[in-house]
């Protein structure tokens, strides 16, 4: 096992991976804000592509659920001190405990799997009256075309960032999903659709490095500015502005969180020539210091070593 490891700790992420990881101050308020809609709720979502090198260790385990859907190749998991052999088209679904978890990748055919964790102030519960326990083990599915459909609306949703209404969206969504891997043979899949506000949160997403004006904005949806902001106020319940500064938060957190760049050097990227000012916006909207974050997330997510975390 040791050597495996050291093997696994030479690689750090994933080509083609996509991770989002919220904020607990987020999360917090969010559920302060409006408690009776976050009984259960995401706190990470992620995909990794023929992982390679992929482990994690969780010696004292997790108080988050985790799903893990592998979609090809294989993998492993170590769960009540039995080990379980996860292969394309199952999932295995791995209750909050205090026990021993650790799962990785196989060496000649590296899993890619999408995963995600969720909680709840009554985990606990929630697990008995679906028997989830550590003694689960995996489960096979036929190609879950719905599950990863909902999984991709859940990421997208979030990935336009951390509004009060994209939480409550994704924290609906999320009783879907499991529903899908639970109960698969009753759900059918639909199709999304897009509107004016969607490609607004696009675009900003694709221009963040810019110092976008809501005139600009709307100028391009051949609106005045009172009245496309009036739309995307009442659509997000954010003024336009403010919702691109958040955006740039959640990117300043993505890359505080994956990179080694100084702050001063994010700030830049992200269109702030002053990196005390960016660091007074950071602080007000993530609730500590760029620095800080980093910090926090090094000690408690184990950044600070080189295995990948799920």
């Amino acid at each position: 096992m040791k050597d495996l490891q050291r093997k696994r700790k030479i690689r750090d992420g994933f080509e083609g991976e996509k991770v989002i990881y919220i904020p607990e101050k987020i999360l917090k308020d969010a559920k302060q804000r409006t408690p009776a809609l976050f009984h259960l709720y995401i706190t990470q979502i992620g995909y990794f592509p023929k992982a390679a090198h992929h482990y994690r260790e969780r010696k004292t385990g997790c108080s988050e659920n985790i799903l893990i859907y592998c979609t090809w190749g294989k993998g492993y998991c170590i769960l009540d001190n039995k080990q379980y052999e996860v292969n394309a088209n199952q999932f295995i679904l791995i209750p909050a405990t205090d026990r021993y978890i650790c799962y990785w990748a196989d060496e000649s055919t590296p899993w890619s799997i999408y995963w995600f964790h969720y909680t709840s102030d009554q985990i606990d519960a929630i697990n008995q009256s679906l028997h989830i326990t550590t003694s689960s083990r995996p489960v096979s599915i036929p190609a879950n075309e719905n599950s990863i459909r909902i999984w991709h609306t859940i990421y997208k949703t979030l990935e336009m960032g951390y509004s009060h209404e994209n939480l409550i969206s994704a924290s609906f969504s999320l009783f879907y999903l499991i529903a899908t891997f639970l109960f698969p043979e009753r759900h059918v899949a639909d199709k999304d659709s897009g509107d004016i506000i969607t490609k607004t949160i696009e675009e900003m997403r694709d221009n963040l490095q810019k110092k976008l004006t809501v005139e600009q904005i709307a100028l391009k949806h051949r609106m005045s500015a009172s009245h496309f902001s009036s739309l995307f106020r009442k659509a997000t319940n954010m003024a336009p502005i403010d919702y691109f500064i958040h955006l740039k938060m959640q990117k300043a957190c993505q890359l505080l969180y994956f990179g080694t760049n100084h702050v001063k050097e994010i700030a830049l990227e992200l269109g702030y020539d002053n990196p005390y000012y960016f660091s007074r916006l950071f602080k007000k909207h993530i609730g500590t210091s760029p620095k800080e974050y980093r910090q926090l997330n090094q000690a408690v997510g184990g950044r600070g070593t080189s295995l990948v975390k799920t």
